[in-house]
């Protein structure tokens, strides 16, 4: 798959999952490079794209629920509003990747690095972003309820509006993140900035 062309590689992912998933099983498949590349509205739940580099790619309105995308990179990447329930974004490198509006739950960036991302108004209920990096990150109205952000990194992180209920944020770092009008874990609601 290594020497496959972007656009043979992108026709056999939309046309048919199963058959992309094998290929990126078999030996010797190497590297994968779909950077930059148009995938906005297609289906691809269930799809094998970890270690894939998505650099620059539109995903806006895919449907990846149940996708493996761990250790891939996403940088610049879009996913505005798409489906991503149950996907596994763990450790992937998703800096300055734009999630607005994209759906999220159950989905694990355990240990993702999604520094200075755009997660406005993103569903990530239940989702595990332990260990995850979200300094800078733009997250407001993000609903982040029961999520399990255990020794996340938010340092300057916009969590205006976000909804924090039920998440575990007790080794957290917060340092300068602004949790305007947030509603914390504990079902509190904070009409002023954090700055801890």
């Amino acid at each position: 798959m290594a020497s496959t062309s972007l656009a043979a590689s992108l026709d056999l992912l939309r046309s048919d999952v199963a058959a992309w998933n094998s290929c990126r099983e078999a030996p010797g498949s190497g590297r994968v490079s779909l950077a930059e590349a148009d995938l906005a509205g297609d289906r691809l739940a269930g799809a094998n794209l970890s270690g894939v580099d998505l650099t620059g790619a539109d995903l806006s309105g895919a449907d990846l629920a149940d996708a493996n995308l761990a250790g891939a990179n996403l940088t610049s990447a879009e996913f505005v509003g798409a489906d991503m329930a149950r996907a596994d974004l763990s450790g992937v490198i998703a800096h300055d990747a734009n999630f607005t509006g994209a759906y999220l739950t159950r989905a694990s960036l355990r240990d993702a690095n999604l520094t200075m991302a755009y997660l406005k108004s993103t569903f990530l209920g239940y989702a595990d972003l332990a260990g995850a990096d979200l300094s800078g990150a733009y997250m407001t109205g993000a609903y982040l309820g029961q999520a399990d952000l255990t020794g996340a990194i938010l340092i300057s992180a916009y969590l205006g509006k976000a909804n924090l209920s039920g998440a575990d944020i007790a080794t957290a770092v917060l340092d300068g993140a602004d949790l305007t009008e947030a509603i914390m874990p504990d079902g509190t609601w904070l009409d002023y900035g954090n700055q801890k």
